[in-house]
């Protein structure tokens, strides 16, 4: 049964019974929260982003905050641990490859909180927060179909979790809806190497996809420069690609992880975060979205995309 504050003080008699019940990490003021990063936070990608929204957390929500960047996969949990030794009550691993670290260390950090960004999980004092990812796969490989001259396009991740393979899929269901014939997948295992990352779309290229979905992070940049120098498509990640890449992005999937990390650390401030999945879609555009469209994407195609946002949004339509 879910009932307001005010109405959990009045049944308990006084406020100090409510602190008293409170969870540890909501008891401090102010919340101090701390987030570990894969990558460097200059990368205009998933890092950046991180580094942003914590910036913006402090100054929304008045929190004190740390920050850690370049964490390899080996190191995420003692970083995640050591911020919870230093007091931090949220302690957030910014990427779904913080899942088994954040599954490790919680157990033995009961006063803090731990919240993995694109995971999938939760339980006691573990949390996570991710997106349909699904819904933006599926529109940018849709816009794709529409754009492809070839019938063949490209689709590029950094390593095999949940939110590559649901973008993977669900861009091939929409390219191929689109009339589409056929999808390139490859995984670089590696989020960050900008020469992987425009090896892995050369090669597409190279096979006759003129259409390129990279999300990797830092990596994404090397893509996009083969993407560009070979006179194709590309598609955006996390923010509004177009303002950097004006002649060769055609649509941006921003999954705007500093809307989710307002909404959930908001929570965390007034005591009411749980140990649970926060999952955001197209219904809560100030966290999932899409961008500008290139001048190049024909108005009928832009109707068409607005159609299936529509039905996204309704439950009509579900990637």
């Amino acid at each position: 049964m879910n009932i307001s504050r005010r109405s959990f003080v009045a049944l308990c008699g006084t406020s100090a019974t409510l602190v008293a019940l409170r969870p540890a990490w909501a008891q401090q003021t102010p919340l101090k929260v701390a987030i570990v990063m894969p990558g460097n936070i200059t990368d205009k990608s998933w890092n950046q982003a991180g580094y942003e929204s914590i910036q913006a957390v402090k100054e929304k929500l008045g929190v004190d905050i740390a920050y850690s960047e370049k964490v390899v996969q080996a190191d995420q949990a003692e970083a995640m641990a050591d911020y919870a030794r230093r007091g931090f009550q949220l302690v957030i691993g910014h990427g779904g490859e913080f899942q088994d670290a954040a599954k490790r260390v919680a157990p033995r950090y009961p006063k803090s909180i731990f919240m993995v960004n694109n995971g999938q999980q939760g339980g006691g004092n573990l949390a996570s927060a991710d997106f349909n990812y699904k819904q933006p796969g599926y529109l940018m490989g849709y816009i794709a179909g529409k754009m492809s001259k070839t019938g063949k396009a490209g689709w590029i991740g950094g390593q095999k979790i949940k939110f590559s393979l649901d973008l993977n899929s669900s861009y091939e269901e929409g390219f191929k809806a689109a009339g589409g014939k056929e999808v390139f997948t490859a995984y670089t295992n590696d989020w960050d190497d900008i020469a992987k990352g425009k090896e892995a779309a050369l090669n597409q290229i190279a096979q006759g996809a003129d259409v390129i979905f990279p999300t990797m992070d830092n990596a994404v940049i090397g893509s996009l420069q083969a993407c560009k120098e070979k006179g194709v498509y590309g598609f955006g990640l996390y923010y509004d690609a177009i303002s950097d890449w004006p002649e060769t992005i055609l649509q941006s999937a921003i999954f705007d992880i500093k809307g989710a990390m307002l909404d959930y650390v908001g929570y965390a401030k007034e005591g009411k975060l749980e140990g649970k999945n926060y999952n955001f879609n197209l219904s809560q555009p100030e966290a999932c979205r899409i961008g500008s469209f290139n001048p190049a994407i024909p108005e009928a195609v832009k109707t068409e995309v607005a159609g299936l946002v529509d039905k996204m949004k309704s439950g009509a339509l579900k990637p």
